[in-house]
């Protein structure tokens, strides 16, 4: 069974799989950074000095107006996080286009080169209409005499 195992977790797609989770994995903690701290600030700035992270709506509990969202969770305050949530939207579709891109790539560096085609080896008589060789210069089948 050590055997087995061994066999099946050294494999190539095992390997490949691992190596592409863990560079997954780091590749989302920088693209979360990018949109917290590099894409969000702007975006927040321009739409009236808006902090996406701080955005939240209140269902439950006393939370004094224009508190931050760390302050409402410390009054245990039940709260819909909108904010964050359109964060990991923006990481989300970051990381499906960074992907997309690379899948796009595989693809096109997959494709096989087209091969030429082949060059026709038969023509058609054009008395009887039967498909004769290309270098016949009279017809098997009707005895026509043809243009070389």
């Amino acid at each position: 069974m050590w055997k087995e195992f061994k066999e099946f977790a050294l494999r190539g797609s095992v390997l490949d799989l691992a190596i592409g989770l863990i560079i997954g994995g780091a590749f989302g903690k920088i693209v979360t950074s990018l949109v917290t701290d590099i894409l969000m600030p702007p975006i927040g700035l321009l739409l009236g000095k808006v902090d996406f992270s701080n955005l939240y709506l209140v269902l439950s509990g006393d939370v004094p107006p224009g508190s931050t969202l760390e302050q409402a969770k410390a009054l245990n305050a039940v709260t819909i996080n909108y904010g964050l949530f359109i964060n990991t939207v923006i990481d989300f579709l970051i990381v499906a286009f960074a992907i997309f891109l690379v899948v796009r790539q595989v693809n096109r560096l997959r494709r096989q080169p087209q091969a030429a085609p082949a060059s026709p080896t038969t023509k058609e008589c054009p008395y009887c209409f039967t498909n004769i060789p290309i270098k016949a210069i009279r017809c098997p089948n009707c005895t026509s005499q043809l243009s070389a």
